[in-house]
């Protein structure tokens, strides 16, 4: 029964989390939206996310609903997304898509993507709350993907993750290359002696993960290529000792499980999307990016951009990052 004197009771604050498409773009905005979790720990909180991006945000805390936003032709995914929340009085709309869809809806505050050119996704995104330092990415894993991660990756020698796939040719360092780095990383010389191989990307990216495999001794070789959901995925590589791979949403999902964790970039911007935090490094080709992009360049057609980023360089980097988070640990 209610005291005399109470008041109506006061509903709770509800927000509304538009984010990416991308998977990598998804993993990046998990800082800022843990800071919202944190500063508001009563709010249900409703996310939107395009159609793999949104197995991010699965488990997160608060979450109400998981709005999957799948782009359609004439932008009609937005009108969409408004008919999903637009009878929702919102206390706070935060949109990392920069779109107008906040201005369309009753909100009390609104909060949009920051400008950022040349500086890194993270620190864009800690713009929009004037943050510093930024929140870092993180991961939110449910029990069942940390038991199905133990399953894959059972306790025993040490395991170095590879993601050689990426959402363009042109981001992708050639198979061959992949294996030589891994033969050279779990030798009895390397950073890794006789650790065994995962090696992730998804069901329609085997082409390119089939020589990584192929090249590991089947004892050593765990193959979740396209057998296994991102949290799971991110369960994984949370049991792994390092990880290699292209600029892509794997990359970011290695740096956010907390692992050393290397990016080869070539074409795309180290300054924008380096593996965020203390334990992430990248290893470059010579070419700059300016330079790839000539007339009549199209992303759909051209083959890979990185031959000259070279094994050496690759291998340089992995042992720089190695010791450095041997000694860091030290």
């Amino acid at each position: 029964m209610a005291s005399a004197g109470a008041g109506p009771k006061t509903p709770p604050m509800r927000i509304l989390f538009v984010t990416a498409t991308r998977i990598g773009d998804a993993v990046l905005s998990t800082g800022l939206l843990s800071y919202l979790i944190e500063r508001h720990p009563s709010a249900p909180i409703t996310i939107a996310a395009g159609p793999l991006a949104a197995q991010i945000f699965a488990c997160a805390p608060q979450l109400e609903r998981l709005l999957v936003v799948a782009k359609r032709k004439f932008a009609l995914h937005w009108a969409g997304l408004y008919a999903a929340v637009a009878l929702q009085r919102w206390d706070m709309v935060v949109d990392l898509r920069g779109s107008a869809l906040a201005y369309f809806l009753l909100a009390r505050e609104r909060h949009s993507i920051a400008k950022g050119e040349g500086e890194h996704r993270v620190r864009q995104l800690a713009k929009i709350f004037a943050l510093d330092p930024p929140p870092s990415p993180r991961l939110w894993l449910g029990a069942q993907h940390e038991r199905r991660a133990a399953e894959l990756v059972p306790p025993g020698a040490p395991v170095l993750a590879l993601a050689p796939a990426a959402n363009w040719r042109g981001k992708e360092w050639r198979a061959e290359r992949f294996s030589e780095l891994a033969r050279r990383l779990t030798a009895s010389d390397g950073v890794l002696p006789s650790a065994r191989v995962l090696v992730l990307a998804a069901a329609h990216e085997r082409g390119q993960a089939a020589p990584v495999l192929e090249a590991v001794p089947p004892a050593r070789r765990i193959d979740l290529v396209g057998k296994v959901d991102l949290l799971t995925a991110g369960a994984a590589l949370k049991r792994c000792a390092l990880f290699v791979g292209n600029d892509s949403g794997l990359m970011h999902l290695a740096a956010a499980a907390g692992i050393p964790t290397l990016g080869l970039f070539g074409p795309t911007s180290t300054a924008r999307y380096a593996p965020w935090g203390p334990l992430g490094a990248v290893a470059t080709t010579t070419q700059k990016p300016a330079a790839m992009f000539g007339p009549g360049f199209d992303h759909r057609t051209t083959d890979t951009l990185m031959d000259t980023l070279s094994i050496d360089a690759a291998e340089e980097a992995a042992h720089d990052l190695w010791e450095r988070v041997v000694g860091a640990a030290a």
